[in-house]
């Protein structure tokens, strides 16, 4: 199917993150199959070089005006609909919660149960409750008409409870990895040089060893957990270690607790984010995700899939291909400290590390870890025929069909 013409709204726009990498990367198959897209956000100033230069992409900022985040957010879904309704496409494809959608890509936790099970009932009195709330109801409510694609079986359950969402509504994804972001294709020399290269440039002496925590959101990623968790090493284990952090946030807050536990020599800040990190991961001997809170968790299985062993908490929706493939540890919830602790020196466990690296670069010759893109394309191309077919007079759609039925001869 070509010639649809789709809109793809994103609240945030920044180089390094999860959802925006799956925005670009649906951006790049949409234009592959010959479809025009034109792309809603408030900021493209970093916007990469062949998706600006696409002559079938139109980019629409939009500025999210506001006191306020979901202020900022409500008026930005405000704006995307008004353009949207002047100047319609086949379809409208929200990155974030907004009224309107036609389909919604869950790569967020349900913001109403985590403001039940983690915030006092002063919070749900607030505006911005108030306002982020309207906004999921808006897609998620049972008579909603939005397309749900989900890519955790464990949050969309969350969404369905909240909600009473229709199963009929709501289509799981398989993960999303790109190729390019693990070590699958590449030689034991390419691997080397790579290695070599990362510990260089991170100033890593011969005897060190590299643990890394990647993701954007700190506080949401648990990054407060992993250095009380590498803190708590043996001396002579940590002494041997270096933490990457790696993500796009504020650190100060987390530079001082590094300090405060006498570990700010064994940190290494990289808080724009990076764009080596399949090279972070190779040079690796394990990886950190102790989030408090994470939908799915891309780089658990970028990392697994690269033969680094992932210690992450059960709450991260992936977290659970760690266990189906013995590739890691999973710290169980309800979240205890010392547990991750003990957890973070079994990890480092010479003999349990070979088993997991092998059994999660074993694990990568599975194809479904690399078809999220072509998934969501081609639900978005079948929603778009239906909707076409929808609003199309009873002759012209009854002849539409039955031009794509199958041949009875």
């Amino acid at each position: 199917m070509s010639g649809v013409s789709f809109a793809f709204a994103l609240f945030k726009y920044f180089p390094h993150g999860g959802l925006q990498r799956d925005f670009l990367k649906f951006t790049r198959t949409a234009l592959e199959r010959g479809h025009r897209v034109r792309a809603y956000a408030p900021d493209w100033d970093q916007a990469p070089a062949d998706l600006a230069g696409a002559a079938q992409l139109d980019l629409v900022r939009i500025e999210r005006r506001g006191w306020t985040n979901h202020a900022r957010d409500a008026a930005f879904a405000r704006a995307v609909l008004r353009h949207h309704a002047a100047a319609p496409t086949d379809l409208l494809f929200g990155f974030n919660k907004m009224p309107g959608l036609d389909a919604y890509y869950v790569a967020d936790s349900c913001y109403v149960a985590k403001a039940h099970a983690q915030r006092s009932r002063g919070y749900r009195l607030l505006p911005r409750y108030r306002g982020y709330a309207a906004l999921e109801q808006a897609v998620f409510a049972a008579a909603a008409p939005t397309r749900i694609l989900a890519i955790s079986a464990r949050e969309l359950a969350i969404y369905q409870q909240v909600y009473g969402t229709p199963s009929s509504r709501c289509l799981l994804l398989p993960p999303g990895i790109e190729p390019d972001r693990v070590a699958l294709n590449r030689s034991p020399e390419q691997e080397a040089k790579l290695i070599n290269a990362v510990r260089a440039d991170l100033g890593l002496t011969p005897g060190e060893r590299l643990l890394c925590f990647i993701g954007s959101g700190f506080r949401k990623k648990g990054l407060d957990r992993a250095l009380r968790a590498f803190a708590a090493l043996p001396a002579a284990q940590r002494d041997s270690l270096r933490l990457l952090v790696a993500g796009r946030d504020k650190a100060a807050p987390f530079q001082a607790l590094a300090r405060q536990l006498d570990i700010a020599d064994r940190v290494i800040w990289a808080t724009a984010g990076r764009d080596d990190i399949p090279a972070c991961l190779a040079a690796s001997s394990g990886c950190l995700l102790p989030a408090l809170d994470e939908n799915t968790g891309t780089v658990i299985l970028e990392a697994m899939l690269s033969g680094v062993p992932v210690l992450a908490t059960a709450n991260c929706g992936y977290a659970h291909y760690l266990s189906d493939y013995d590739a890691g540890l999973v710290c169980p919830e309800p979240f205890q400290q010392h547990t991750l602790n003990a957890q973070l020196e079994a990890l480092l466990d010479p003999a349990a590390q070979a088993r997991w690296s092998a059994n999660g670069r074993a694990a990568g010759s599975d194809p479904r870890w690399f078809q999220l893109s072509d998934s969501v394309l081609d639900e978005l191309e079948r929603l778009a025929d239906v909707r076409r077919l929808a609003s199309a007079t009873p002759s012209a759609a009854i002849a539409a069909v039955d031009s794509r039925a199958p041949d009875a001869h």
